[in-house]
């Protein structure tokens, strides 16, 4: 059987220029096939409304939606529209959507919520598309070397066995915190595990003086320092990351989780040494 997955991308997360080929890094998994529909940077209801009943026409088994805070205008009607769809679907968001976890309940969707996956410090003194690039790869450096990306695809790669099994779809409602994250990653030296984990810390911190540099201060001379103390975090964060990684490298103890010819999970540690 191949599975067949609907993404729906509105706005922009770290999570989203990747979350679908966490689920198959080498275009060569046989038992999936994806589509996505995408509004670019824009996310409000409009958009939304335009690009969600899209996803019909690929007939997915499942959905998955990605966004910016769930609570905003453009994603909570995205969750309006997907809770009247006759398909099962996730939605994957930022830490604001920890305040709209029941709301997802009651809606019937399933969700991740990314802790560390921060907003970006979008003030137009400051932002200009190099900073945005620039912010973007050290968020993803962050969440790919911590373990977060691991827990994304570990939980759609459980919807897809369900759905090839024939099972009930059961919907995840899994927070990605620094705990979650790093667990995933496998490390195995502690130290490298530490380091892991203040990335992961700084990463989630990021969001909220972001926050506050872009909606809670008004003065311009102090809402730079803060959106810039804020993209100079992540770098930080970035630099932890890429730390913990080459320890294990040192190691040769980095968990590698490719998957099959079959489309299943495999693992390994060593790096010369074949995937069981």
């Amino acid at each position: 059987m191949v599975v067949k997955i609907g993404v729906i991308r509105s706005g922009n997360l770290g999570t989203s220029p990747v979350i679908d080929l966490v689920l198959d890094e080498r275009a060569d998994r046989p038992n999936i096939d994806v589509r996505g529909v995408n509004s670019g940077a824009k996310m409000g209801p409009e958009q939304v409304e335009e690009i969600v009943p899209k996803i019909n026409e690929f007939d997915p088994d499942f959905v998955v939606f990605i966004s910016p805070n769930p609570g905003a205008p453009g994603p909570a009607r995205a969750r309006e529209l997907l809770s009247e769809m006759d398909v099962p679907a996730v939605i994957v968001g930022d830490a604001p959507g920890m305040g709209k976890r029941e709301e997802m309940d009651e809606q019937g969707l399933g969700y991740i919520v990314v802790q560390g996956d921060p907003m970006i410090g979008a003030r137009r003194e400051f932002l200009d598309p190099t900073e945005m690039a620039s912010f973007n790869a050290d968020v993803i450096k962050v969440l790919a070397a911590t373990g977060a990306y691991r827990v994304v695809q570990e939980t759609l790669d459980g919807i897809i066995a369900a759905c090839e099994a024939g099972n009930e779809i059961e919907l995840p409602k899994v927070v990605i915190n620094t705990a979650k994250a790093t667990e995933a990653a496998g490390f195995s030296n502690p130290y490298a595990k530490a380091k892991a984990m203040a990335a992961y810390e700084i990463a989630a911190a990021v969001g909220g003086i972001d926050l506050k540099g872009c909606f809670m201060v008004k003065e311009m001379e102090n809402y730079v320092p803060i959106v810039a103390s804020a993209h100079e975090m992540i770098a930080v964060a970035a630099k932890l990351a890429v730390e913990a990684r080459e320890i294990e490298k040192a190691n040769d103890t980095v968990v590698r989780k490719p998957h099959g010819p079959q489309g299943q999970t495999m693992s390994k540690t060593e790096l010369v040494s074949k995937p069981e």
